[in-house]
């Protein structure tokens, strides 16, 4: 017979807590309890289990085999009962296996749920296995055996089921996890709670970097402490970690909360690699794109010489490029950038020489000065653009004549706060009438010359337009409206041009004539009915000045207004056809139609009318119907010096007329 195992102060226990072997000492007193998972062991007489148990104490496990023996001092050796009860946590429980081998009766609850019951008084040892699903938390084991006669020995364990197959149970998440990180040694070294899962296979670290979702298995593994040291790149870089507990069937658990890391920054920028390049206007373009690093600060320096003073000419924040305006022109500078990041980390690049090229003037025109004494040039250039300029003319347009450099003192001209400046000078050395090809140059304080400009052509010309037109006039007729005005004094006059437009409206005009240079009439053969408009007339001399470019409120004009002939009675427009009216070579009225609709297209014969003002009636031309095939009529007896206004009958097959629209016809008097 196997005695019972006492607890005392210095019995240890071994537990399983996580799936993973600890030590546990077992209590000092039975009467306090045994701590979980060690089991509380009560002995009875016989085998009901009623009143109190004979004895009490703590068994690490359920494996006995008291023969045909008392299972304790002052117990019978047969009609015995013994209760092994412990609770525990189960963590996210799952799947498990109870083996149970006994002589005689045995019975295991989970939380007072019976689960095996063999309870029969047998000769040999009877084995029965449970499979059962344990949920998640804290639950409680009971195991009550009997012994009625004969040999005693019972045999127990409860062991998670970990096949993959079975187990689909995850984990709990890790409990009380925490990181620390050390700036000197730039480890970060995490810790949590001990899974209280009895299938545990142990635990993993994962990692991601800040402002990315993908997580990342460390170094580690799978670990068996709840300790995890990673060694990280001191580079100022933000990371987060989190804990999952896997099982021995693969099942892994959530992650725990987001556990962040920000390494101390001991890492210098990178390098700036420099470009250099000339902009006529942001001067040299210093640029080190490839190495911008978002928020360090760039202190630029130039020098004279590549083992001269360097000088910061620039400090810029988070930007990859300047525009060195103060760079002299036609020299070479030395350049270094200098980057520092957040951290005080510094790098510099390596000296960048760089030879700003001289500008290139931006020639804009040649052209007559204000007084007509040479020809005056004007260029632009970049507004810190202090250079010598140099003219140089030719007076053919190829590219191989001769050409000389001019005598031609520029100044600055237009606005001083321009962006971009303006210079201007004269070649006084121009002959009247001759055309010139220009170009210019910028010049260095060595001597060295930038490109050409490009070239423009110009010459000594006449610039002044004719005077103003004296003496118009204007004269409302029956066949349009008269002008008159006085020939210009200047005698270089090429053409008179003619412009109208409507009194309500006088900026909305359109040129209606372009007359000899003799000329001092005309007459605008608009038909006159009733209209307001205002006549201008300006010279336009040989050289193609003329002040309606120049001066238009200087153009001579007129108001007229005409005269109204419209008839006084009108005919309705039921005839379906277009009429259109025009002078022939001869002064007469020649009419034409067109069939607008069917009824006009079978038509019988036409009958042609004019509008006799004085007797305020309609005269009809025509003695017979013209032929149904007719198109058009002449009137040869069409009034001279005056508007004509004319339709068309359309006759039908009884004899009756449907009339056309009006159309006028103005016809001047005889050598108008």
């Amino acid at each position: 017979m196997k005695p019972a195992r006492l607890a005392t102060a210095t019995a240890v226990a071994l537990a399983t807590a996580g799936g993973l072997l600890h030590t546990a000492a077992a209590p000092a007193s039975a009467t306090t309890g045994c701590a979980s998972p060690v089991y509380t062991r009560a002995f009875y007489t016989g085998t009901a289990f009623s009143g109190s148990p004979k004895k009490k104490d703590c068994d690490s496990s359920i494996a006995e085999n008291w023969g045909t023996g008392a299972p304790a001092a002052g117990l019978p050796k047969d009609n015995f009962g013994v209760r092994w009860t412990v609770t525990r946590d189960f963590g996210s429980g799952g799947p498990f296996s109870l083996p149970v081998a006994a002589q005689d009766g045995v019975r295991v609850y989970l939380d007072g749920v019976r689960k095996i019951d063999v309870w029969k008084n047998v000769s040999a040892t009877v084995k029965k296995t449970a499979d059962i699903t344990i949920p998640a938390g804290r639950h409680t084991l009971r195991v009550d055996y009997v012994n009625w006669t004969g040999a005693a020995n019972i045999k127990f364990a409860y062991t998670p089921r970990t096949s993959s197959t079975v187990d689909k149970v995850r984990p709990l998440t890790p409990t009380a996890a925490s990181v620390t990180y050390d700036p000197k040694s730039s480890k970060a070294k995490l810790t949590w709670a001990r899974n209280p899962e009895m299938d545990l296979a142990g635990y993993r670290v994962y990692v991601r970097a800040k402002g990315h979702d993908d997580w990342h298995l460390t170094s580690g593994g799978t670990l068996t402490t709840t300790s995890f040291t990673n060694a990280l790149p001191p580079n100022g870089a933000s990371s987060y970690y989190e804990v999952r507990a896997v099982d021995k069937a693969g099942n892994e658990s959530g992650g725990t909360h987001d556990l962040p890391v920000t390494t101390a920054d001991r890492t210098a920028p990178d390098v700036p690699v420099l470009t250099a390049t000339d902009d006529d206007y942001s001067g040299v373009l210093v640029a080190w794109d490839d190495a911008w690093e978002p928020g360090a600060r760039y202190d630029v320096f130039r020098a004279s010489s590549a083992t001269g003073e360097f000088v910061r000419i620039r400090t810029l924040n988070g930007v990859s490029s300047i525009g060195d305006e103060t760079a002299p022109y036609g020299e070479t500078s030395y350049y270094r950038v200098v980057a520092t990041d957040a951290a005080g980390n510094t790098s510099r690049s390596a000296v960048l020489a760089h030879t700003r090229r001289l500008p290139v003037p931006y020639l804009l025109d040649a052209g007559t000065n204000a007084d007509e004494s040479g020809v005056e040039l004007r260029w632009t250039m970049p507004l810190r653009a202090e250079t010598q300029y140099r003219v140089y003319r030719r007076e053919a347009s190829g590219d191989n004549a001769a050409e000389v450099r001019i005598d031609c003192e520029p100044s600055r001209v237009g606005p001083a706060d321009d962006p971009i400046a303006t210079y201007a000078c004269t070649d006084r050395s121009a002959v009247p009438e001759t055309a010139y090809w220009y170009r210019v140059t910028s010049v260095g304080a060595g001597g060295q010359e930038s490109k050409s400009s490009q070239v423009q052509q110009g010459g000594l010309y006449d610039r002044t337009p004719p005077p103003p037109v004296t003496g118009l006039t204007s004269t409302a007729t029956e066949y349009g409206t008269d002008l008159e005005w006085e020939a210009s004094p200047a005698p270089d006059v090429a053409e008179y041009d003619v412009f109208r437009a409507p009194a309500d409206h006088p900026t909305e005009d359109e040129n209606i004539a372009r007359l000899a240079p003799g000329t001092t009439r005309f007459t605008d053969l608009d038909v006159p009915d009733g209209e307001n408009w205002v006549y201008y007339v300006a010279g336009t001399d040989t050289s193609s000045n003329t002040l309606w470019e120049t001066s238009p409120r200087q153009v001579a004009r007129t108001e007229a207004h005409e005269l109204d002939l419209t008839p006084a009675a009108t005919l309705p427009d039921t005839a379906g056809l277009t009429l259109s009216a025009r002078t022939d070579g001869t002064g007469h009225a020649a009419l034409s139609w067109t069939a607008r609709t069917a009824g006009a297209a079978t038509a019988t014969g036409f009958h042609v009318y004019r509008w006799d003002r004085a007797a305020g009636q309609y005269v009809r031309l025509t003695d017979v119907p013209l032929g149904a095939d007719a198109h058009g009529y002449t009137d040869a007896a069409t009034p001279a010096g005056t508007t004509g206004y004319y339709v068309v009958s359309v006759v039908a097959p009884d004899g009756t007329e449907a009339f056309s629209g009006l159309a006028p016809v103005v016809v001047p008097p005889s050598g108008a």
